[in-house]
């Protein structure tokens, strides 16, 4: 790539996030940052590099895609994650969640039920540079106990209720950021566990790819 589209989406990524997600009352500024950092285009099909920083969700195969930039940005701003706190999300992918991740925190652990979905950001993660990041082709649902517990647990696929095996793996004062529901009923909520109560709190609707997996059913 030359110098001269390196800064094109240099610029991109500026505007993005002037115009799509500061605007939009995302204030913290490692966020913000991060947003500004990680190239998104490198995430999405060669095809569609020129609408990377549009304010949508883009295909990325298999029936997937990358979220919007603004609902990325929200929910990495509502987890709150501190420097050394140990993430997991749920739904790799095409790994730019977890790149903007990897921008705060060096223990980054990110599940993909998709085996050539996982693989696929585990190479453009590791071309980038995000070698912190580790990735695990698997059900979500269940979480990844052998890390467990996790400060912060970030889902981008949709379950129809809060997976228990996620809420377990938790730590005290863990926070969760997951989509809940069906079609167009989906509701972002963040979890709290906080003195062995689970507290939950309604954001936004939204509109997730449906959770898959042999353990997604109640």
């Amino acid at each position: 790539m030359s110098c001269r589209q390196n800064h094109q989406y240099q610029d991109l990524r500026k505007q993005m996030v002037k115009g799509q997600i500061a605007t939009r009352g995302v204030a913290d500024e490692n966020v913000l940052a991060a947003m500004r950092k990680v190239p998104r285009h490198e995430f999405v099909p060669e095809g569609l590099r020129q609408a990377a920083y549009d304010d949508r969700p883009l295909p990325i195969g298999s029936g997937q895609t990358i979220s919007q930039p603004y609902i990325v940005a929200l929910m990495t701003e509502v987890l709150r994650i501190a420097p050394g706190e140990k993430v997991l999300e749920i739904g790799t992918g095409s790994g730019y969640q977890a790149a903007i991740l990897a921008e705060l925190t060096d223990q980054v652990y990110t599940i993909e039920i998709l085996e050539d979905l996982g693989h696929r950001a585990e190479q453009t993660l590791r071309r980038l540079g995000y070698s912190q990041v580790e990735v695990k082709i698997g059900d979500g649902y269940l979480g990844w106990e052998e890390h467990a517990p996790f400060d912060a647990i970030i889902v981008t696929c949709a379950p129809d209720h809060i997976p228990k095996p996620l809420v377990d793996q938790l730590v005290e004062g863990g926070r969760m950021v997951i989509p809940v529901g069906r079609g167009y009923g989906q509701e972002l909520y963040l979890v709290e566990k906080k003195e062995g109560q689970i507290r939950q709190r309604g954001i936004i609707p939204v509109l997730f790819v449906p959770m898959t997996g042999e353990h997604t059913e109640p």
